[in-house]
């Protein structure tokens, strides 16, 4: 448009320009005649073509400065073909998209709370019905409420505990197929599973393992809190008479294992300082909510464990052993019983004096001591040690003279064995070489302060089966150790095959307070080739951490490394 009016302007000032000249030449006669005014005349018509050529000028400038882009915040952004878009309308968009997603959001939202609240009436009634169902053939109890849960969805999680290894021993082909426990107290979890990042002691780092040991030691509160009828513990009155309350300072300790087909089983001790019996209670989380199981009182104050020991000359470390057993045995825990099978005649009155002498400084003759006149044989050496009893039924301890344990240890000993029920097989934390761990001082500290869990000082002896505790009864039942084993090793799996073959629940889990001391092995030639392979693996095994033992590899290496760095120090200074 505006070009076309600049035409017609252009075409008008034409024209005038056009008129002009021919007014010029029309009346060239009379200019001829009249100098003066045409002379006026030519300078009027020139002037007159300027001022036109500065309209035009100033109309084209004008039209360039409506034409050029914009460059402001208001300028119009691109839109439909033909139409302009300011940011008004831009800004309207977003504020419509943004008010969809927070309609949208806040849909999901809604539905996220409705499937919440459908999942926790699911939980509360699956709640209620384990507090309304009563105890089953296998033990298995409920409590209950009146509120009813689905009957398939009970069925399911009643079977799932049914076929799990809780209430009867599952038969095991061999050890291989044993689901072992990891152990927890209120501060740290004991784990088998270690790569070379994690440790055999640690504080549960992970939100998720947290959570859920805390939701297990409160689950455990609140069914000694509030027990049932049918729950097989006594109601208990504080000293001023009030109801006895359990906390979390009473949890002793605690195991955990999974069955990833079925759950998971937790077995919890509780205890009281001022009393003497513990309350142990059973868990199972089968891939739901947790369920109790059992709920029971046990009382330890009676129970003698019969510590057996085999043992072939090595006087000095049996000296120390009897240290050990001096200051727990003896002195705290006091319902121990002591058997020593020992082979040979060498050594023999070295031992009856260190005997004696324990005895008389202590006041303690609860021993007894069996010398066999033949070559050491493990397993001869401790079903003579177990037959030797004669006093009715009693816990029996198979223990070597390098093993340290705790009072700790005892009472775990027997909270998880029973006759007819139960035998614990316990994983020995085994200590490494301490001229390797200790090699930057120059004397390794003291045995008490080597008994730490941790990478460096030790490893869980998780192929070992010698250390085990169970009544005699089971041991006479299962016939006892294979005596056609003969020498080092071998003699202990058999033992160990047998219990999984049989009805009885083998609990195998990690113990803090039982320690394997490093003493130096001979692998004598005499043995098998598959008994030597054992042996010489268990010495390697027995040694040193993985880290230490590539700093041994290395040595070389790295000697050669210091040396060159310290004479390139040294040409240095001279320099």
């Amino acid at each position: 448009m505006e070009i076309l009016i600049l035409f017609l302007l252009f075409y008008n000032l034409w024209q005038k320009v056009l008129t002009s000249k021919e007014l010029i030449s029309l009346g060239k006669s009379t200019l001829i005649r009249m100098p003066r005014r045409g002379l006026i005349l030519h300078t009027r018509t020139h002037w007159l073509l300027l001022g036109l050529a500065l309209l035009c000028s100033l109309i084209l400038f004008l039209y360039l400065l409506e034409c050029a882009p914009q460059t402001d915040g208001n300028a119009s952004l691109p839109g439909i073909i033909g139409e302009n878009y300011g940011k008004e309308y831009y800004q309207a968009l977003l504020q419509e998209q943004e008010e969809h997603y927070q309609t949208r959001a806040t849909s999901l939202k809604r539905q996220i709370a409705q499937l919440k609240q459908e999942l926790q009436e699911m939980s509360e009634k699956m709640r209620s019905l384990q507090e309304r169902k009563n105890v089953g053939a296998n033990g298995i109890s409920y409590q209950g409420n009146k509120e009813q849960a689905p009957s398939d969805l009970l069925e399911f999680l009643h079977s799932q505990i049914d076929k799990a290894e809780v209430s009867i021993g599952a038969k095991l082909p061999s050890e291989y197929g044993v689901i072992p426990f990891e152990s927890f107290t209120l501060m740290k979890v004991f784990q088998l599973e270690m790569g070379l990042t994690r440790h055999p002691e640690e504080k549960p780092v992970r939100k998720d393992k947290r959570d859920e040991l805390v939701e297990v030691i409160e689950a455990g509160l609140e069914v000694i809190n509030n027990p049932d009828e049918d729950d097989e513990q006594e109601d208990e009155d504080g000293p001023l008479g009030e109801k006895l309350i359990f906390n979390e300072n009473d949890f002793i300790e605690g195991y955990y294992r999974t069955e990833k087909d079925k759950g998971t089983q937790y077995e919890l001790f509780f205890k009281k300082a001022d009393l003497m019996e513990y309350r142990h209670v059973t868990l199972f989380r089968p891939f739901g909510p947790l369920m109790k199981v059992k709920s029971e009182m046990i009382d330890i104050t009676r129970s003698i464990i019969n510590i057996i020991v085999p043992l072939a000359e090595r006087t000095e470390a049996f000296a120390q052993f009897m240290q050990n057993f001096r200051d727990v045995c003896i002195h705290q825990d006091k319902r121990i019983h002591l058997t020593v099978v020992y082979f040979g005649k060498e050594g023999l009155s070295k031992v009856k004096s260190i005997l004696e002498s324990v005895a008389s400084e202590s006041n303690f003759h609860n021993y007894t001591l069996v010398s066999l006149n033949e070559e050491f044989n493990r397993g001869r050496g401790l079903n003579v040690g177990a037959r030797a009893w004669d006093k009715g039924e009693v816990l029996m301890f198979f223990c070597d003279v390098d093993i340290y344990f705790s009072a700790e240890f005892l009472n775990s000993c027997r909270l998880n064995a029973e006759p007819g029920k139960k035998v614990f097989y316990p994983v020995v934390f085994s200590l490494y070489n301490p001229a390797i761990v200790y090699a930057n001082l120059d004397v390794p500290p003291p045995v008490e302060q080597q008994l730490v869990h941790k990478k460096d000082s030790g490893f869980w002896r998780d192929f070992g089966f010698g250390m085990t505790c169970q009544y005699q009864s089971d041991f006479l039942t299962i016939g006892g150790f294979d005596m056609e084993v003969k020498g080092w090793g071998g003699e202990d799996v058999h033992l160990y095959r047998k219990y999984l073959h049989s009805d009885l629940i083998v609990i195998r889990t990690p113990v803090p307070g039982l320690f394997h001391l490093w003493h130096e092995k001979r692998c004598a030639d005499e043995l098998t080739p598959e008994q030597y392979r054992m042996c010489i693996q268990s010495k390697a095994m027995n040694e040193a951490s993985h880290s230490h033992l590539g700093m041994l590899v290395f040595r070389e290496e790295i000697e050669t490394h210091l040396h060159k760095q310290a004479y390139r120090t040294n040409s240095e200074a001279v320099g």
